[in-house]
């Protein structure tokens, strides 16, 4: 039987990414991170979260060149202990660094890429207005990749943070070396000179949620929508904005799933360790849809993915396609996943851990 990544074409368009990406920029709360993926790695058998080391928000005024440099020991050290320990699998650690304008951003990519741009799995690119900024950005980081000796292309994830950004979304999304596309919400709103109320970089808790938040301001819901289509449009990842209320496991879960299901987000950035494994389980697909997925699977591979009947109702590959993403995203937020549709991720099989 012909595995579905091979028959099913067009199922696996995206990068599988993990599904949260967790930001960090203080020293202590780097190596804090760093040990949490590797603790959970464990767990899972999988890493099921990056870690992105912050220059932008996370180096003082002055302090950008040291802060790069501590950003490079901590990748190299994350890479070592792996080494050392015999580990398969490896850290997935990113960096962010100043916008293409920024006068600490050549300083940024040459320090950080230029020292460690193999332990690097990405590199985020803050603040792009247009296709023109990546062009900026991916000649200065392979310029440095080369130096560092990394072979293959370093990808670039990019965060949109204006109406004009926003714009230029679709062709953003299009640039070869563009992997992700985020929405910077705290940045929208102010870039709006105050005609979007506070409210709308917020999760409305109130039972009757009457005020404008960030998933019912039209112009924040317009862009979200706008970023997440271009990445659809374009086979890239989109990934959702924080949620500040981070002692708020409910509102953080009730936020993950709305930008899941109802906005199309297939991964979301954590700004506390206690947001990782609720975005994981918000993102997860249900236990029965986990069942149905892998039965429907099941018995389209015994047919040579010939059209079948299930439960009365007609599958095809259409559905096939839909199903096997089901699948993939159920083994990448550590689901347990039936016998059937385990063996389809042997390689890399995680554990449950809900």
């Amino acid at each position: 039987m012909q595995h579905p990544r091979d028959i099913l074409h067009g199922a696996q368009v995206r990068t599988p990414l993990p599904v949260c990406d967790h930001y960090c920029g203080v020293e202590s709360l780097m190596v804090k991170s760093l040990a949490l993926q590797a603790e959970m790695t464990a767990e899972f058998g999988a890493c099921v979260f990056d870690v992105t080391l912050d220059c932008e928000d996370g180096a003082a005024i002055g302090d950008e060149k040291n802060h790069a440099n501590r950003v490079v020991a901590l990748v190299n050290q994350a890479q070592m202990a792996t080494k050392n320990v015999g580990n398969d699998k490896a850290p997935r650690i990113a960096v962010r660094v100043h916008p293409v304008d920024h006068p600490a951003f050549e300083q940024d990519v040459d320090i950080i890429v230029g020292g460690a741009a193999a332990g690097l799995c990405h590199v985020m690119i803050p603040k792009v207005e247009t296709r023109l900024d990546v062009d900026r950005a991916v000649q200065r980081v392979d310029q440095a990749a080369v130096r560092s000796g990394r072979r293959d292309p370093l990808p670039l994830h990019v965060l949109l943070e204006s109406p004009a950004a926003v714009h230029q979304a679709f062709d953003i999304a299009s640039h070869p070396r563009v992997q992700s596309l985020s929405f910077g919400l705290m940045d929208f709103v102010s870039s709006h000179g105050g005609v979007i109320p506070a409210s709308a970089m917020g999760v409305d808790a109130a039972p009757d949620g009457d005020s404008l938040d960030q998933f019912s301001h039209p112009l924040v819901r317009r862009a979200k929508l706008e970023i997440s289509a271009a990445c659809h449009a374009h086979g890239k990842v989109p990934a959702h904005c924080v949620v500040t209320e981070f002692k708020d496991v409910a509102l953080l879960q009730s936020a993950a799933r709305q930008a899941a299901r109802a906005f199309g987000y297939t991964r979301m950035w954590s700004i506390h360790p206690a947001q990782i494994r609720p975005i994981l389980l918000a993102f997860s697909p249900a236990a029965q849809e986990i069942e149905l997925a892998a039965n429907i699977m099941q018995a389209g591979g015994q047919s040579d993915w010939a059209p079948i009947s299930f439960d009365g109702k007609l599958h095809d590959r259409a559905s096939y396609r839909y199903f096997w993403q089901v699948l993939q995203r159920a083994h990448q937020t550590g689901c347990l996943l039936p016998a059937s549709a385990a063996a389809y991720f042997l390689d890399s099989a995680p554990t449950p851990c809900h």
